[in-house]
C-alpha cells in the first residue's frame, strides 16, 4: 500500500474576508500618490497633495538661488521628506521591538554647488543637486547601542524615500498631452 504524501508546508490562503486576508490585502496594494504644482508667480509655488491645504515652495531664483523665503525651497522639501520617512520609520520598527524612545531627532544636511544650477546650453553641465546626503541620528532609547545602530539600518533600507533617491528611479517629463498617463509612453 502505497505511503500517503505528506502534508504540504506551505502557506494556506488566508480565509476571504479574514482579518488575515484584508491585513495581507492592504500590504499588496499599490497606490499612486500625486501632488499637483501651480506655479504663482516670481518662482513662488503652491503644491497640493490629496485634500491637504496648499503647501508653499517659494524660491527666489535665479535672484538669491535657495535664499531665505518664508518657506521651504525645493532641495530643502526633498531633505525634509528624506527626515520624515526615516523618522517614521525608526520610530515604528522601535515600536515592533518594544524599543521606548525618549527623543528621536534627525540631523539631514547636503551640498550643492551653485554654479551648476540654471545653466542653460552653456557647455557641458557641472553635476546637478546633492551628491551626497548626510543624516545624523540622535536616538535616546531603552535599547543597547546596537540594537539602535540596526533599529536605524532596517528602517533606512525599508525607507521608500531613501530608496527613491539612493536607487535609479525612471523619471518621465513631457508636455501635456505627449505622455500616455497610464503607460508613460
Amino acid at each position: 500500500m502505497p505511503k500517503p504524501a505528506a502534508p504540504s508546508t506551505d502557506r494556506f490562503p488566508p480565509e476571504p474576508g479574514s482579518q488575515s486576508a484584508k491585513k495581507e490585502s492592504s500590504l499588496n496594494i499599490i497606490r499612486t500618490l500625486r501632488c499637483r504644482t501651480v506655479a504663482q508667480g516670481r518662482f513662488h509655488q503652491l503644491n497640493y497633495i490629496r485634500d491637504l491645504p496648499a503647501q508653499p515652495v517659494m524660491e527666489h531664483e535665479p535672484e538669491g538661488l535657495l535664499s531665505e523665503t518664508a518657506a521651504p525651497n525645493a532641495l530643502e522639501a526633498l531633505l525634509a521628506a528624506l527626515g520624515s520617512c526615516l523618522a517614521v520609520g525608526i520610530h515604528a520598527n522601535a515600536v515592533v521591538r518594544n524599543i521606548p524612545i525618549h527623543r528621536l531627532e534627525l540631523e539631514l544636511s547636503a551640498e550643492i554647488d551653485m554654479s551648476a544650477g540654471w545653466r542653460v546650453g552653456r557647455g557641458d553641465p557641472k553635476p546637478i543637486g546633492f551628491e551626497a546626503i548626510h543624516v545624523t541620528v540622535h536616538l535616546e532609547a531603552d535599547a543597547p547601542r546596537d540594537a539602535l545602530n540596526a533599529l536605524i539600518k532596517h528602517a533606512t533600507l525599508w525607507s521608500p524615500v531613501a530608496n527613491t533617491l539612493h536607487n535609479p528611479v525612471h523619471l518621465d517629463v513631457a508636455l501635456a498631452g505627449d505622455l500616455d498617463p497610464v503607460t508613460g509612453d
